[in-house]
């Protein structure tokens, strides 16, 4: 199993982002996230959908986020709105398929004030 993340970069606070994971070796029919981790920091959950599609997020960007996927084409979305100072991070996708934790390179993502 392989992730491509991809999407990040630099944006000014207020503005929006929609970062692209590509999964291959496992469908998407299985819990997906994401995750970041800011300078300094410990890797923080911030959104995951369930196999159903059932969708959950971490207080500090419920509202503002929002985790979707394209099952055929095997990519899992984080759509980010109204991003602040704080959203600076180094974001990572992950699947859990077979009892196992795939995850992603990571992709930077720096909000400016």
């Amino acid at each position: 199993v392989q992730l491509q993340a991809s999407g990040g970069g630099l944006v000014q606070a207020g503005g929006s982002m929609r970062l692209s994971c590509a999964v291959s070796g496992a469908s998407l029919s299985v819990p997906v996230g994401w995750y970041r981790q800011a300078p300094g920091k410990e890797r923080e959950w911030v959104a995951r959908m369930v196999g159903g599609g059932t969708t959950d997020y971490a207080d500090s960007v419920k509202g503002r986020f929002t985790i979707s996927r394209d099952i055929i084409k095997r990519t899992v979305y984080l759509q980010m709105n109204s991003l602040n100072p704080e959203d600076t991070a180094v974001y990572y996708c992950s699947v859990r398929y077979r009892g196992y934790d795939y995850w992603g390179q990571g992709t930077q993502v720096t909000v400016s004030s």
